[in-house]
């Protein structure tokens, strides 16, 4: 970085952050896992501001649904990859900083190495075995991690393994010691979003990276606040410093490499077979097979495949007799076909070859599906 540089000229002028705060952030090395609707804002925030290195996760391609939130891409980008469409963008924006992407996703086999490389960690995720996985590497490794989530008009944001004014340093298993059942939390594909919601949270992340890496401020550190779109409403919640949770995380960098985070937060069932779209079409019309819509009747899009509904609320405790050997299920994102998967593995064992469509509809329809 030059000395003085116009680019931040009002960072220069500002009280208490000046040429060092900038300086600091110009040393920095920023990794942001999930470049989707909270990742999209954090990225340009922290471009602009000038963190010198910015590493860009994410696995996903750009798809319709997502212009509605995702800022940084446009229709043009609708099926390339959000990971070098975001650091394109965002080195046009700011081509005096490093901005290097993976498209791939984050795992128990590159994360150490990955966040061992970075000052601070943002997650910017949307399911609970990438969150699990991404905070115990962080503990591990002793690396700041920022953590943000929304659901329908509701975010949050916290900063991860920072010391609090207690000194404490607090982690997202201290927020949820273990996971939650999948199906008691709905994702954004579920529960839906309202698309500016994103750019606030986002945003907010993008300013604890900012207070974590120059010092200023207060860091969100020990704390979850939430913000509520419809009224504005904002709370601060203490979060309980119980040693206990630190049990829970993998013990050393070995067994956090063996640990399955995706069985953990119940992302999959042995003895369910996962299908991809491709997949799932390739065996719509395969004999002695039946498509179970287990979502409730009047949830959209519809299905335009032959198939018969049993909503997940109705089978728990009526069951029907299938008569095909081979039972595939579907919903909206994969959670409810999963488990009405195990309602059926736990009935038939092995007798019948258990499926459900992994990301449900949703990710059909972004496969060029209807």
């Amino acid at each position: 970085m030059k000395e003085v540089n116009q680019r931040y000229a009002r960072h220069y002028s500002l009280k208490g952050f000046g040429l060092q705060g900038q300086k600091k952030l110009a040393a920095a090395k920023v990794l942001v896992v999930g470049a989707g609707g909270l990742g999209c804002p954090a990225l340009q925030y922290l471009t602009a501001a000038g963190v010198g290195t910015i590493t860009i996760v994410d696995h996903d391609m750009v798809s319709l649904s997502n212009l509605q939130r995702q800022v940084l891409f446009t229709t043009e980008d609708i099926g390339k990859p959000k990971a070098e469409v975001a650091s394109r963008r965002l080195k046009s924006l700011n081509p005096e900083i490093t901005i290097t992407f993976k498209s791939e996703s984050i795992s128990t086999l590159n994360a150490l190495e990955l966040i061992a490389e970075h000052d601070v960690t943002i997650d910017c995720t949307d399911n609970f075995a990438t969150r699990y996985l991404i905070n115990d590497a962080c503990v591990l490794l002793d690396k700041p991690l920022i953590f943000g989530a929304i659901s329908e008009y509701e975010g949050q944001v916290s900063v991860f393994n920072v010391a609090d004014v207690t000194g404490n340093k607090l982690n997202y298993r201290h927020l949820f010691p273990t996971p939650p059942n999948s199906l008691e939390v709905q994702d954004c594909n579920e529960a839906g979003v309202l698309g500016v919601l994103p750019g606030i949270i986002g945003t907010l992340q993008a300013t604890e990276a900012i207070k974590v890496i120059t010092g200023i401020g207060e860091v969100q550190a020990g704390t979850l606040m939430t913000f509520n779109l419809l009224n504005y409403a904002t709370h601060i919640f203490e979060l309980s410093a119980d040693d206990s949770v630190f049990k829970l995380i993998p013990k050393d960098m070995a067994v956090f490499k063996a640990t399955d985070y995706e069985w953990l937060c119940g992302m999959k069932e042995k003895g369910i077979n996962e299908l991809s779209p491709q997949k799932f079409l390739s065996v719509l019309d395969k004999s002695d097979t039946i498509i179970i819509d287990v979502r409730e009747h009047n949830e959209l899009p519809k299905a335009l495949f032959q198939c018969i509904s049993l909503p997940l609320s109705g089978l728990t405790d009526n069951l029907p007799e299938i008569k095909e050997n081979n039972i595939i299920l579907f919903c909206q994102s994969g959670k409810r076909s999963l488990k009405a998967g195990q309602l059926f593995l736990n009935r038939y064992r092995k007798q019948k070859k258990i499926s459900h469509l992994t990301g449900g509809i949703l990710a059909l329809q972004e496969h060029d599906y209807g």
